[in-house]
């Protein structure tokens, strides 16, 4: 069992105006007259967020944030750098990152320690840790593994608490509305990226700010794809959920079977999110039309970048982790505002 600290704190520091505000970093859905489309760049996209987190853990905790613990079960590289980047990020923000490195017939043990030590505010589990490996208490272990976290410490969302209200569209953990649910991290990342560029429409009703909005989502795991489908349709877009052999439109709390092809359903996107998990998939690009909004979520490539920049008025994000990672570390404030530290100061 192997555990490093990452806890160094870091002066703040405001980002420049150059770092913040350019006209590629910066476009919106109403520059129809992009002879081409932008690339935008998610550090840009996460460093509002991320000098928000640092400010407000200097001014109301002394620059002494929440203990955040990851567990790391697996040998995968891609998981490791992902960790250590997740641990010098929380660093720099005043964060308490502690990575936990434990074989996997410990994990469950280590997640309940964790669970029940006080000084530790959220639990981060690098998946897959299993894979389809049943557990004995029914589904994947996995599965057990998520549920298996405190609702005060889920900063992930992933849990049967969070993902149930998230499906019925609870957005608060108790009757008086004072404490926010915690959104699964890459979802709230891609909802974060979508209102950057001004596919929102924050002049409608909460619920409706994507009214009259479709989008496709070709990925359909637990952890992206079903989450991400229902918080876009709770903002009350038309989501097309596509898998490697079916396809349903979600529209707030109704999955429908469709009888759209992916290939259709795209073409009528404003917004098309590709997390196919394979290499050799690329979207095609004749199923984009001009000025649609095109998000990868793969650690591959989903999409013939250079070709696709070609298409007018497209926006293009071909990474989103340094928004996940801000949504983390917002996610971690909330928790430790709703369960961990009196008098409770909701984090908005």
């Amino acid at each position: 069992m192997r555990y490093i600290r990452y806890w160094p704190r870091i002066p703040l520091k405001k980002p420049s105006a150059d770092s913040t505000s350019t006209a590629q970093a910066s476009p919106t859905m109403t520059d129809a007259a992009a002879p081409a489309g932008v690339k935008l760049n998610a550090s840009t996209i996460a460093e509002p967020f991320s000098l928000a987190v640092r400010e407000y853990i200097e001014r109301e905790m002394g620059g002494q944030g929440p203990k955040l613990v990851g567990l790391l079960a697996h040998g995968d590289p891609a998981a490791k750098k992902y960790a250590e980047w997740t641990g010098k990020t929380c660093a720099r923000d005043g964060i308490r990152y502690e990575l936990r490195e434990v074989p996997k017939d410990e994990l469950l043990e280590a997640l309940e320690k964790a669970n029940h030590d006080p000084e530790v505010h959220g639990i981060l589990v690098y998946y897959p840790c299993f894979g389809p490996f049943p557990s004995f208490f029914g589904g994947s272990m996995d599965d057990f593994l998520r549920d298996s976290i405190s609702i005060k410490k889920d900063v992930e969302g992933l849990c049967q608490f969070y993902r149930g209200n998230l499906y019925r569209n609870i957005r608060y953990v108790d009757d008086e509305k004072t404490q926010k649910c915690v959104l699964p991290c890459t979802p709230l990342a891609i909802v974060k990226i979508l209102e950057h560029i001004g596919v929102y429409d924050k002049s409608k009703p909460d619920g409706d700010h994507l009214a009259g909005v479709n989008i496709t989502v070709i990925n359909r795991s637990d952890i992206v794809g079903r989450p991400l489908a229902a918080m876009l349709a709770n903002d009350g877009a038309d989501v097309y959920s596509a898998d490697i052999d079916s396809l349903y439109l979600f529209r707030r709390g109704k999955l429908i079977p469709s009888e759209e092809t992916q290939e259709s359903a795209c073409k009528k996107s404003r917004v098309i999110i590709t997390g196919v998990p394979v290499k050799s998939y690329k979207l095609p690009l004749e199923w984009v039309s001009e000025n649609t909004v095109v998000i990868n979520v793969a650690s591959f490539k989903n999409v013939d970048e250079a070709e696709l920049l070609k298409i007018k008025g497209v926006h293009y994000v071909p990474l989103v982790g340094k928004v996940t990672v801000a949504m983390l570390e917002r996610n971690l404030l909330r928790l430790y505002e709703n369960f961990h530290w009196k008098p409770k100061k909701v984090w908005q």
